[in-house]
């Protein structure tokens, strides 16, 4: 079955899969903004989406990796994720919006939908700061595994914002992977915690990838705000000259529909 990604900002896709429209961590604020992110740290939007709100109708499902912080969750994004009729989260999330399923580790959502039989969202771990910050520096997020009768090549992984860790190691044990969407960006906020990343870099993109050997590598989540300290012109490089990475990997040009798929 053949999958249309389009990339409309940072973490912000939407996939569809057989007509069903799947929006991820909606960002749909115009650049220029400083927004602060919690416990002092702070940047600005430096990207504009490629697709204005009132582009997107007739979403079917938000999935979003965590609501805490606006380079995944901004003004505009809450808006539209609220008309939505339902929001897979974490349980952090579940609390404070009213159309939010919040997930565990591991737990499993199963949607209705005649357009994609037995759709299921599975919650799967992520560790969005360096080893040496306490959990709550950043709250609780989740990546998802998306699976459907149709799949014959693998699941649908979505990392969420993590750096590489023993999580990642953990997906790869119970999944095996089609194609892969990875939030990277070297995300830092260096006046607080130094060099500490708060997302992988593209070093730590092709670690995961020698694990979780995906058919399909989609990157996501790298430019468009001042805390991401990787260039695009060196993620593109690693990618395209790693033997792990080059054949595998799709660079999504935002705003354009791309298909991925047999």
């Amino acid at each position: 079955m053949k999958i249309n990604i389009t990339h409309i900002d940072t973490a912000c896709i939407l996939l569809e899969i057989n007509g069903y429209k799947i929006l991820t961590d909606p960002t749909l604020d115009n650049s220029g903004s400083l927004y602060h992110h919690g416990f002092g740290s702070m940047s600005r939007k430096t990207g504009t989406p490629s697709l204005n709100p009132d582009e997107l109708f007739d979403i079917d499902l938000v999935l979003l990796s965590h609501h805490q912080h606006k380079d995944n969750f901004d003004i505009k994004g809450r808006e539209l994720a609220l008309k939505v009729s339902k929001i897979i989260s974490t349980k952090q999330a579940e609390k404070v919006l009213k159309n939010a399923v919040g997930l565990d580790n591991w737990e499993t959502h199963q949607i209705l939908t005649d357009k994609c039989s037995n759709l299921r969202i599975t919650a799967t771990p992520a560790q969005h700061r360096p080893w040496w910050i306490p959990k709550f520096f950043s709250g609780n997020v989740i990546g998802f595994i998306i699976e459907f009768d149709e799949q014959k090549d693998g699941v649908i992984y979505i990392s969420g914002d993590t750096v590489y860790f023993n999580g990642i190691d953990e997906v790869a044990s119970k999944y095996k992977i089609d194609i892969g969407v990875f939030h990277v960006g070297s995300a830092q906020f260096r006046y607080l915690t130094g060099f500490g990343q708060y997302t992988m870099d593209s070093k730590d993109l092709v670690k995961a990838v020698k694990v979780l050997n995906p058919n399909v590598i989609v990157p996501i989540h790298h430019n468009g705000w001042s805390h991401f300290k990787e260039s695009d012109r060196l993620l593109y490089q690693t990618l395209s000259e790693n033997e792990f990475t080059k054949k595998q990997t799709t660079f999504l040009t935002s705003g354009q529909k791309t298909t991925i798929g047999k």
